[in-house]
């Protein structure tokens, strides 16, 4: 497998405040879903969001609250490594107001994405991967030349690579996926498993979202004039 574990921080700008506010909250709300076992199940059904009933008008605030929730520690671990790496530069270029907007508006579009291709599903969508997704596509569009250093677990090695290569086999691998998964062979309600369609959706947001931002320049002290 292979992992992103850093990238070329843009200098300056803002501080990336919610960058990390978001990778607090997963964690720690996470933590209390631990702490819930064996009930945990009941409480990601509640806050989860599940397509058929936001399809028949119910439990709307499941499309905010779900983008805040985990299936397991890895499923954790890995959004959260994402975010890490690539909300920073995001955040530090376009204000910290304005990416906590474009962060949730992500997330909501990648449920919209996953809801549209599973109207009848009855299984609970919880991740930040959705709005993770938005924050890809955007860091392509804006940062495409940046090196990204990916871990490669099979050689236990790392290297670097261009951003545009990375997120573009990233994207690749979930349209693949994600077409697959609409393939006649695939046994519709099945059980849980990857919302590729979020990732899709949440990437195809972003993309748009970064051609909006590409050309934002960073605020850095230089730049204020004091009174």
């Amino acid at each position: 497998m292979i992992f992103p574990i850093g990238d070329d921080n843009v200098q300056g700008g803002y501080k990336p405040i919610f960058s990390y506010l978001f990778i607090g909250i997963n964690v720690l709300i996470f933590l209390y879903q631990v702490t819930l076992q064996p009930d945990c199940s009941q409480f990601v059904k509640h806050y989860g969001a599940i397509p058929v009933e936001i399809v028949n008008g119910q439990d709307y605030f499941t499309l905010l609250t779900s983008m805040f929730l985990h299936g397991g520690w890895m499923h954790l671990i890995g959004n959260m490594l994402f975010l890490w790496v690539f909300a920073d530069n995001i955040e530090a270029t376009i204000g910290n107001v304005r990416f906590a907007f474009f962060y949730l508006m992500g997330g909501l579009a990648a449920s919209a994405a996953h809801i549209f291709f599973n109207l009848d599903s009855p299984i609970p969508a919880v991740g930040a991967s959705g709005a993770i997704s938005a924050v890809l596509g955007a860091y392509m569009v804006m940062f495409p030349q940046s090196k990204i250093k990916v871990f490669v677990a099979y050689i236990f090695s790392s290297f670097h690579m261009a951003a545009v290569w990375f997120l573009g086999l990233w994207i690749g691998q979930q349209l693949i996926s994600g077409i697959g998964e609409l393939l006649p062979s695939q046994v519709a309600g099945s059980g849980g498993g990857v919302a590729w369609w979020a990732h899709i959706g949440g990437f195809v947001f972003g993309v748009l979202a970064g051609f909006l931002f590409k050309g934002t320049r960073p605020m850095i002290e230089n730049d204020l004039d004091y009174a």
